[in-house]
Protein backbone atom coordinates (compact mmCIF):
# COMPACT_ATOMS: atom_id res chain seq x y z
CA UNK A 1 0.00 0.00 0.00
CA UNK A 2 2.81 2.40 0.98
CA UNK A 3 4.62 1.57 -2.23
CA UNK A 4 1.50 2.35 -4.24
CA UNK A 5 1.05 5.69 -2.46
CA UNK A 6 4.70 6.58 -2.98
CA UNK A 7 4.36 5.77 -6.67
CA UNK A 8 1.16 7.84 -6.89
CA UNK A 9 2.78 10.80 -5.18
CA UNK A 10 5.78 10.63 -7.50
CA UNK A 11 3.48 10.44 -10.49
CA UNK A 12 1.58 13.54 -9.33
CA UNK A 13 4.82 15.45 -8.77
CA UNK A 14 6.02 14.51 -12.28
CA UNK A 15 2.75 15.64 -13.79
CA UNK A 16 2.99 18.91 -11.88
CA UNK A 17 6.56 19.58 -12.99
CA UNK A 18 5.73 18.64 -16.57
CA UNK A 19 2.79 21.04 -16.63
CA UNK A 20 5.01 23.84 -15.30
CA UNK A 21 7.64 23.20 -17.94
CA UNK A 22 5.05 23.11 -20.70
CA UNK A 23 3.41 26.30 -19.51
CA UNK A 24 6.81 28.03 -19.29
CA UNK A 25 7.60 26.92 -22.81
CA UNK A 26 4.31 28.32 -24.06
CA UNK A 27 4.92 31.62 -22.25
CA UNK A 28 8.38 32.06 -23.76
CA UNK A 29 7.38 31.14 -27.30
CA UNK A 30 7.72 34.14 -29.63
CA UNK A 31 4.90 34.24 -32.18
CA UNK A 32 6.30 37.32 -33.96
CA UNK A 33 6.68 36.57 -37.71
CA UNK A 34 10.39 37.40 -37.79
CA UNK A 35 12.43 37.13 -40.99
CA UNK A 36 16.06 36.07 -40.56
CA UNK A 37 18.63 38.38 -42.13
CA UNK A 38 21.43 35.87 -41.56
CA UNK A 39 21.03 32.20 -42.50
CA UNK A 40 23.66 31.06 -40.00
CA UNK A 41 25.85 29.52 -42.71
CA UNK A 42 26.76 32.12 -45.36
CA UNK A 43 26.89 35.86 -45.98
CA UNK A 44 24.30 35.59 -48.75
CA UNK A 45 22.25 38.80 -48.85
CA UNK A 46 25.14 40.86 -47.49
CA UNK A 47 28.04 42.78 -49.04
CA UNK A 48 31.02 44.67 -47.64
CA UNK A 49 31.53 48.43 -47.98
CA UNK A 50 34.10 50.90 -46.68
CA UNK A 51 37.19 49.27 -45.22
CA UNK A 52 38.78 45.85 -45.44
CA UNK A 53 38.14 44.38 -42.00
CA UNK A 54 37.64 40.62 -42.04
CA UNK A 55 34.12 39.15 -41.90
CA UNK A 56 33.47 35.40 -41.79
CA UNK A 57 30.83 32.93 -40.67
CA UNK A 58 31.86 30.76 -37.69
CA UNK A 59 29.55 28.33 -35.86
CA UNK A 60 26.36 30.10 -36.84
CA UNK A 61 27.70 33.60 -36.14
CA UNK A 62 29.18 36.49 -38.14
CA UNK A 63 32.64 37.36 -36.84
CA UNK A 64 34.15 40.76 -37.62
CA UNK A 65 37.90 41.17 -37.06
CA UNK A 66 39.93 44.39 -36.96
CA UNK A 67 42.85 45.06 -39.26
CA UNK A 68 45.28 47.97 -39.50
CA UNK A 69 45.44 50.64 -42.22
CA UNK A 70 41.79 50.56 -43.27
CA UNK A 71 38.82 52.86 -42.63
CA UNK A 72 35.58 51.81 -40.94
CA UNK A 73 34.22 48.60 -42.46
CA UNK A 74 30.56 47.68 -42.92
CA UNK A 75 28.88 44.39 -43.76
CA UNK A 76 25.67 45.71 -45.31
CA UNK A 77 22.40 44.13 -46.35
CA UNK A 78 21.73 44.01 -50.07
CA UNK A 79 18.18 45.08 -49.34
CA UNK A 80 17.08 48.55 -48.25
CA UNK A 81 14.72 49.00 -45.31
CA UNK A 82 12.45 51.87 -44.30
CA UNK A 83 10.20 51.06 -41.33
CA UNK A 84 11.16 47.96 -39.36
CA UNK A 85 11.78 46.29 -36.02
CA UNK A 86 15.20 44.65 -35.75
CA UNK A 87 16.58 42.33 -33.09
CA UNK A 88 20.04 40.81 -32.83
CA UNK A 89 22.69 39.67 -30.38
CA UNK A 90 26.39 40.50 -30.26
CA UNK A 91 29.48 39.95 -28.14
CA UNK A 92 32.32 42.47 -28.43
CA UNK A 93 35.92 42.71 -27.31
CA UNK A 94 36.12 45.32 -24.49
CA UNK A 95 38.70 47.35 -26.42
CA UNK A 96 36.52 47.80 -29.51
CA UNK A 97 34.08 50.42 -30.72
CA UNK A 98 31.38 49.31 -33.13
CA UNK A 99 27.76 49.82 -34.09
CA UNK A 100 24.71 48.74 -36.06
CA UNK A 101 23.97 50.95 -39.05
CA UNK A 102 20.29 51.48 -39.92
CA UNK A 103 18.70 53.52 -42.72
CA UNK A 104 22.22 54.06 -44.03
CA UNK A 105 23.47 54.68 -47.54
CA UNK A 106 26.56 54.68 -49.74
CA UNK A 107 26.20 57.15 -52.61
CA UNK A 108 28.82 58.11 -55.22
CA UNK A 109 27.92 61.78 -54.72
CA UNK A 110 28.50 61.67 -50.97
CA UNK A 111 32.18 61.53 -50.02
CA UNK A 112 32.97 59.06 -52.79
CA UNK A 113 30.55 56.46 -51.51
CA UNK A 114 31.31 56.72 -47.80
CA UNK A 115 28.76 54.88 -45.67
CA UNK A 116 26.65 57.36 -43.72
CA UNK A 117 23.48 57.31 -41.65
CA UNK A 118 22.07 56.34 -38.27
CA UNK A 119 24.23 54.09 -36.10
CA UNK A 120 23.09 52.34 -32.93
CA UNK A 121 26.29 52.50 -30.90
CA UNK A 122 28.19 49.56 -29.43
CA UNK A 123 30.39 51.12 -26.75
CA UNK A 124 32.14 48.86 -24.21
CA UNK A 125 34.25 51.79 -22.93
CA UNK A 126 33.75 53.48 -19.55
CA UNK A 127 31.49 56.03 -21.26
CA UNK A 128 28.97 53.20 -21.78
CA UNK A 129 26.80 54.71 -24.52
CA UNK A 130 25.80 51.35 -26.04
CA UNK A 131 22.34 51.74 -27.54
CA UNK A 132 22.78 55.46 -28.18
CA UNK A 133 22.27 56.86 -31.69
CA UNK A 134 25.14 58.38 -33.68
CA UNK A 135 24.91 59.83 -37.20
CA UNK A 136 27.86 58.18 -38.96
CA UNK A 137 29.86 60.47 -41.30
CA UNK A 138 27.22 63.19 -41.06
CA UNK A 139 25.99 65.00 -37.91
CA UNK A 140 27.65 63.10 -35.08
CA UNK A 141 25.83 62.30 -31.83
CA UNK A 142 22.04 62.64 -31.93
CA UNK A 143 20.98 60.64 -28.86
CA UNK A 144 23.82 59.98 -26.38
CA UNK A 145 23.11 58.13 -23.12
CA UNK A 146 24.65 60.44 -20.53
CA UNK A 147 21.23 60.99 -18.96
CA UNK A 148 20.18 57.32 -18.96
CA UNK A 149 22.21 55.45 -16.31
CA UNK A 150 19.90 52.41 -16.40
CA UNK A 151 20.71 51.84 -20.07
CA UNK A 152 24.41 52.43 -19.44
CA UNK A 153 24.38 49.68 -16.81
CA UNK A 154 22.45 47.27 -19.05
CA UNK A 155 25.42 46.43 -21.30
CA UNK A 156 27.30 43.24 -20.33
CA UNK A 157 31.06 43.06 -20.80
CA UNK A 158 32.50 39.88 -22.36
CA UNK A 159 29.01 38.43 -22.79
CA UNK A 160 26.18 38.33 -25.28
CA UNK A 161 24.06 41.50 -25.49
CA UNK A 162 20.63 41.79 -27.07
CA UNK A 163 19.50 44.86 -29.07
CA UNK A 164 16.00 45.75 -30.13
CA UNK A 165 15.77 48.61 -32.63
CA UNK A 166 12.49 50.11 -33.84
CA UNK A 167 12.55 52.53 -36.78
CA UNK A 168 9.00 53.60 -37.60
CA UNK A 169 8.29 56.87 -39.37
CA UNK A 170 10.49 59.61 -37.92
CA UNK A 171 10.98 57.74 -34.64
CA UNK A 172 13.86 55.46 -33.66
CA UNK A 173 13.83 53.58 -30.34
CA UNK A 174 16.41 51.19 -28.91
CA UNK A 175 16.62 48.68 -26.07
CA UNK A 176 19.76 47.08 -24.58
CA UNK A 177 19.08 43.72 -22.95
CA UNK A 178 15.45 44.74 -22.52
CA UNK A 179 16.25 48.15 -20.98
CA UNK A 180 14.99 51.22 -22.91
CA UNK A 181 18.00 53.17 -24.18
CA UNK A 182 17.45 55.78 -26.92
CA UNK A 183 14.33 57.51 -28.21
CA UNK A 184 14.96 59.81 -31.17
CA UNK A 185 12.62 61.80 -33.40
CA UNK A 186 14.47 62.78 -36.58
CA UNK A 187 13.46 62.75 -40.24
CA UNK A 188 16.80 63.12 -42.01
CA UNK A 189 16.68 59.69 -43.73
CA UNK A 190 13.71 57.37 -44.10
CA UNK A 191 15.31 54.29 -45.68
CA UNK A 192 18.62 52.55 -46.28
CA UNK A 193 20.56 49.39 -45.60
CA UNK A 194 21.38 47.71 -42.28
CA UNK A 195 25.08 47.14 -41.58
CA UNK A 196 27.42 45.58 -39.04
CA UNK A 197 30.39 47.85 -38.34
CA UNK A 198 33.98 46.96 -37.57
CA UNK A 199 35.57 50.25 -36.57
CA UNK A 200 39.00 51.29 -37.83
CA UNK A 201 41.84 51.00 -35.31
CA UNK A 202 44.90 53.11 -34.61
CA UNK A 203 48.48 51.93 -34.88
CA UNK A 204 48.64 51.53 -31.10
CA UNK A 205 45.66 49.16 -31.04
CA UNK A 206 46.05 45.42 -31.35
CA UNK A 207 44.96 43.92 -34.67
CA UNK A 208 42.69 40.89 -34.62
CA UNK A 209 40.15 41.89 -31.99
CA UNK A 210 36.66 40.59 -32.70
CA UNK A 211 32.97 41.38 -32.54
CA UNK A 212 30.47 38.55 -33.08
CA UNK A 213 26.82 38.79 -34.16
CA UNK A 214 24.06 36.19 -34.21
CA UNK A 215 20.26 35.79 -34.36
CA UNK A 216 19.77 38.77 -36.69
CA UNK A 217 16.07 39.07 -37.52
CA UNK A 218 13.73 41.74 -38.81
CA UNK A 219 10.04 42.56 -39.01
CA UNK A 220 8.68 44.89 -41.70
CA UNK A 221 4.91 44.32 -41.65
CA UNK A 222 2.16 45.02 -39.12
CA UNK A 223 4.64 46.99 -37.03
CA UNK A 224 2.00 48.75 -34.92
CA UNK A 225 1.01 45.38 -33.48
CA UNK A 226 4.53 44.54 -32.30
CA UNK A 227 5.94 48.00 -31.49
CA UNK A 228 6.74 48.70 -27.84
CA UNK A 229 6.22 51.85 -25.81
CA UNK A 230 9.34 53.50 -24.45
CA UNK A 231 9.34 55.48 -21.19
CA UNK A 232 12.29 57.56 -22.39
CA UNK A 233 11.55 61.21 -23.17
CA UNK A 234 12.36 61.58 -26.89
CA UNK A 235 15.15 63.73 -28.22
CA UNK A 236 13.77 65.86 -31.06
CA UNK A 237 16.28 67.25 -33.56
CA UNK A 238 13.93 69.48 -35.58
CA UNK A 239 15.01 73.12 -35.21
CA UNK A 240 17.44 72.15 -32.44
CA UNK A 241 21.18 71.80 -32.27
CA UNK A 242 22.71 68.34 -32.08
CA UNK A 243 25.28 67.51 -29.40
CA UNK A 244 28.07 67.83 -31.98
CA UNK A 245 26.77 71.18 -33.28
CA UNK A 246 26.64 72.64 -29.77
CA UNK A 247 30.26 71.63 -29.17
CA UNK A 248 31.21 73.16 -32.53
CA UNK A 249 29.63 76.56 -31.67
CA UNK A 250 26.69 76.43 -34.05
CA UNK A 251 23.63 78.55 -33.20
CA UNK A 252 20.00 78.34 -34.24
CA UNK A 253 19.14 81.13 -36.65
CA UNK A 254 15.43 80.33 -36.31
CA UNK A 255 13.85 78.80 -33.20
CA UNK A 256 11.07 76.96 -35.07
CA UNK A 257 8.25 78.83 -33.35
CA UNK A 258 8.62 82.63 -33.41
CA UNK A 259 9.88 85.41 -35.66
CA UNK A 260 12.68 86.32 -33.24
CA UNK A 261 15.86 87.34 -35.05
CA UNK A 262 14.11 88.09 -38.36
CA UNK A 263 12.40 91.08 -39.98
CA UNK A 264 11.11 92.06 -43.38
CA UNK A 265 13.88 93.20 -45.72
CA UNK A 266 12.08 96.54 -46.05
CA UNK A 267 10.39 96.52 -42.66
CA UNK A 268 11.37 97.01 -39.05
CA UNK A 269 9.21 94.03 -38.07
CA UNK A 270 8.39 90.63 -39.51
CA UNK A 271 5.85 90.75 -42.39
CA UNK A 272 2.21 90.46 -41.29
CA UNK A 273 1.33 88.38 -44.35
CA UNK A 274 3.00 86.17 -46.94
CA UNK A 275 4.85 83.93 -44.47
CA UNK A 276 3.58 81.08 -42.32
CA UNK A 277 5.00 79.37 -39.23
CA UNK A 278 3.37 75.99 -38.62
CA UNK A 279 4.56 72.70 -37.08
CA UNK A 280 8.15 73.90 -36.90
CA UNK A 281 8.27 74.88 -40.58
CA UNK A 282 8.74 78.40 -41.98
CA UNK A 283 6.98 78.79 -45.34
CA UNK A 284 6.83 81.60 -47.86
CA UNK A 285 3.34 81.38 -49.33
CA UNK A 286 2.45 81.39 -53.01
CA UNK A 287 1.33 84.68 -54.52
CA UNK A 288 1.52 83.86 -58.22
CA UNK A 289 5.27 83.89 -58.77
CA UNK A 290 5.86 87.63 -58.52
CA UNK A 291 9.10 88.61 -56.80
CA UNK A 292 8.77 90.20 -53.33
CA UNK A 293 5.19 91.26 -53.99
CA UNK A 294 3.41 89.66 -51.01
CA UNK A 295 5.15 89.39 -47.64
CA UNK A 296 8.50 90.19 -49.21
CA UNK A 297 11.94 88.87 -48.36
CA UNK A 298 12.92 88.33 -44.74
CA UNK A 299 16.40 88.98 -43.32
CA UNK A 300 18.27 88.35 -40.10
CA UNK A 301 18.48 91.19 -37.61
CA UNK A 302 22.20 90.45 -37.21
CA UNK A 303 24.93 90.78 -39.82
CA UNK A 304 27.56 88.09 -40.37
CA UNK A 305 31.12 88.08 -41.69
CA UNK A 306 32.83 84.72 -42.07
CA UNK A 307 30.31 81.96 -41.44
CA UNK A 308 28.87 78.55 -42.18
CA UNK A 309 25.13 78.34 -42.79
CA UNK A 310 22.86 75.29 -43.03
CA UNK A 311 19.24 75.43 -44.16
CA UNK A 312 16.81 72.63 -44.96
CA UNK A 313 14.46 73.62 -47.79
CA UNK A 314 11.54 72.00 -49.58
CA UNK A 315 10.31 73.04 -53.02
CA UNK A 316 6.85 72.81 -54.50
CA UNK A 317 6.41 72.12 -58.21
CA UNK A 318 7.74 74.94 -60.40
CA UNK A 319 8.89 77.01 -57.41
CA UNK A 320 11.62 79.65 -57.18
CA UNK A 321 13.33 81.10 -54.10
CA UNK A 322 16.81 81.67 -52.74
CA UNK A 323 19.11 82.08 -49.77
CA UNK A 324 21.11 85.29 -49.97
CA UNK A 325 24.16 86.29 -47.95
CA UNK A 326 26.18 89.48 -47.47
CA UNK A 327 22.90 91.30 -48.05
CA UNK A 328 22.64 95.09 -47.73
CA UNK A 329 18.96 96.06 -47.63
CA UNK A 330 19.83 99.70 -48.39
CA UNK A 331 21.16 98.90 -51.86
CA UNK A 332 17.82 98.35 -53.59
CA UNK A 333 14.86 100.45 -52.54
CA UNK A 334 12.97 99.77 -55.76
CA UNK A 335 10.99 96.73 -56.97
CA UNK A 336 12.30 93.20 -56.52
CA UNK A 337 14.49 91.57 -53.92
CA UNK A 338 17.20 92.97 -51.74
CA UNK A 339 20.71 92.64 -53.13
CA UNK A 340 23.21 89.97 -52.10
CA UNK A 341 24.98 86.82 -53.22
CA UNK A 342 22.37 84.10 -53.77
CA UNK A 343 22.29 80.35 -53.30
CA UNK A 344 19.57 79.58 -55.84
CA UNK A 345 16.56 77.46 -54.86
CA UNK A 346 14.64 76.32 -57.94
CA UNK A 347 12.67 73.53 -59.56
CA UNK A 348 15.14 73.12 -62.42
CA UNK A 349 12.83 70.86 -64.42
CA UNK A 350 9.82 73.16 -64.45
CA UNK A 351 10.86 76.76 -63.82
CA UNK A 352 11.97 78.74 -66.91
CA UNK A 353 14.76 80.48 -64.97
CA UNK A 354 16.81 77.27 -65.16
CA UNK A 355 17.54 78.08 -68.81
CA UNK A 356 18.20 81.80 -68.29
CA UNK A 357 21.15 83.86 -67.08
CA UNK A 358 24.26 85.40 -68.63
CA UNK A 359 26.30 82.35 -67.58
CA UNK A 360 24.89 79.01 -68.69
CA UNK A 361 23.12 77.10 -65.93
CA UNK A 362 23.86 79.78 -63.33
CA UNK A 363 20.21 80.02 -62.26
CA UNK A 364 19.76 76.35 -61.43
CA UNK A 365 19.39 75.03 -57.88
CA UNK A 366 22.45 75.49 -55.61
CA UNK A 367 24.13 77.76 -58.16
CA UNK A 368 25.56 81.18 -57.31
CA UNK A 369 22.66 82.96 -58.95
CA UNK A 370 23.49 84.45 -62.39
CA UNK A 371 27.24 83.95 -61.84
CA UNK A 372 28.37 80.31 -61.39
CA UNK A 373 26.57 77.08 -62.24
CA UNK A 374 26.42 74.34 -59.63
CA UNK A 375 27.71 70.91 -60.62
CA UNK A 376 25.04 69.47 -62.98
CA UNK A 377 25.45 66.09 -61.25
CA UNK A 378 24.41 67.56 -57.88
CA UNK A 379 22.34 65.28 -55.57
CA UNK A 380 18.90 66.90 -55.45
CA UNK A 381 15.92 65.20 -53.80
CA UNK A 382 12.54 65.12 -55.57
CA UNK A 383 10.01 67.93 -55.30
CA UNK A 384 8.19 67.67 -51.98
CA UNK A 385 11.19 66.20 -50.14
CA UNK A 386 13.65 68.07 -47.95
CA UNK A 387 17.10 69.12 -49.15
CA UNK A 388 19.97 70.65 -47.18
CA UNK A 389 21.79 73.77 -48.36
CA UNK A 390 25.19 74.44 -46.79
CA UNK A 391 27.12 77.66 -47.46
CA UNK A 392 30.68 78.22 -46.24
CA UNK A 393 32.33 81.65 -46.51
CA UNK A 394 35.77 81.84 -44.88
CA UNK A 395 38.48 84.36 -45.79
CA UNK A 396 36.58 85.15 -49.01
CA UNK A 397 36.63 81.50 -50.08
CA UNK A 398 32.99 80.47 -50.62
CA UNK A 399 31.53 77.01 -51.13
CA UNK A 400 27.99 75.87 -51.92
CA UNK A 401 27.02 72.38 -50.75
CA UNK A 402 23.84 70.43 -51.45
CA UNK A 403 22.86 67.34 -49.44
CA UNK A 404 26.42 66.82 -48.22
CA UNK A 405 28.13 67.33 -51.60
CA UNK A 406 30.16 70.38 -52.59
CA UNK A 407 28.69 71.68 -55.87
CA UNK A 408 30.71 74.89 -56.45
CA UNK A 409 33.37 77.16 -54.95
CA UNK A 410 34.79 80.59 -55.72
CA UNK A 411 36.88 83.43 -54.30
CA UNK A 412 35.08 86.62 -53.43
CA UNK A 413 36.87 89.81 -54.45
CA UNK A 414 39.15 87.94 -56.89
CA UNK A 415 39.73 89.06 -60.48
CA UNK A 416 37.79 86.04 -61.77
CA UNK A 417 34.87 86.85 -59.51
CA UNK A 418 34.80 90.51 -60.56
CA UNK A 419 34.86 89.52 -64.20
CA UNK A 420 31.78 87.32 -63.68
CA UNK A 421 29.99 90.20 -61.95
CA UNK A 422 30.87 92.57 -64.82
CA UNK A 423 29.10 90.19 -67.21
CA UNK A 424 25.96 89.83 -65.07
CA UNK A 425 22.86 91.74 -63.99
CA UNK A 426 24.78 92.81 -60.88
CA UNK A 427 27.25 95.02 -62.74
CA UNK A 428 25.23 98.14 -61.80
CA UNK A 429 25.92 97.58 -58.08
CA UNK A 430 29.46 98.79 -57.17
CA UNK A 431 31.50 96.22 -55.25
CA UNK A 432 28.66 93.73 -55.43
CA UNK A 433 29.04 90.86 -52.95
CA UNK A 434 32.27 92.23 -51.48
CA UNK A 435 31.04 93.52 -48.09
CA UNK A 436 32.88 92.19 -45.06
CA UNK A 437 29.56 91.66 -43.29
CA UNK A 438 25.95 91.33 -44.33
CA UNK A 439 22.53 89.91 -43.53
CA UNK A 440 21.19 86.46 -44.36
CA UNK A 441 18.00 86.54 -46.48
CA UNK A 442 15.23 84.09 -47.36
CA UNK A 443 13.56 85.12 -50.58
CA UNK A 444 9.91 85.65 -51.38
CA UNK A 445 9.66 84.96 -55.11
CA UNK A 446 5.93 84.36 -55.07
CA UNK A 447 6.14 80.56 -54.87
CA UNK A 448 5.53 78.25 -51.92
CA UNK A 449 8.86 77.12 -50.45
CA UNK A 450 9.47 75.84 -46.91
CA UNK A 451 12.46 76.08 -44.55
CA UNK A 452 13.55 74.51 -41.26
CA UNK A 453 16.72 73.70 -39.29
CA UNK A 454 18.28 77.09 -40.03
CA UNK A 455 21.66 77.14 -38.28
CA UNK A 456 24.76 79.32 -38.44
CA UNK A 457 28.30 79.27 -37.12
CA UNK A 458 30.23 82.53 -37.00
CA UNK A 459 33.93 82.01 -37.68
CA UNK A 460 36.65 84.14 -36.16
CA UNK A 461 39.47 84.17 -38.68
CA UNK A 462 41.66 86.41 -36.52
CA UNK A 463 42.86 83.46 -34.41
Amino acid sequence: MKLRLRFLNSFIVCLFLTSILLSCGDAEKDSTPWVNLFDGKTLNGWNQKGGNAKYEVVDGTIVGTTVHNTPNSFMTTDKMYGDFILELEYKVDPSMNSGIQIRSNSLPSYRNGRVHGYQVEIDPSERAWSGGIFDEARRGWLNPLGDNPQAQKAFKQNDWNHYRIEAIGDTIKTWVNGVPAAHLIDDKTDSGFIALQVHSIGKNKEEGTEIVWRNIKILTEDLATYSKESPITPIITKNRLTVSEEKDNWKLLWDGETTDGWRGARLDEFPEKGWEIKDGILTVLSSGGEESAAGGDIVTTEAYGDFELKVDFKLTEGANSGIKYYVNTDLNKGPGSSIGLEYQILDDARHPDAKKGNHEGSRTVASLYDLIQADPNKPINPIGEWNTAHIKSINNHVEHWLNGTKVLEYERKSDDYRKLVSESKYVKWPNFGESDKGLILLQDHGDRVSFKNIKIKSINTNN
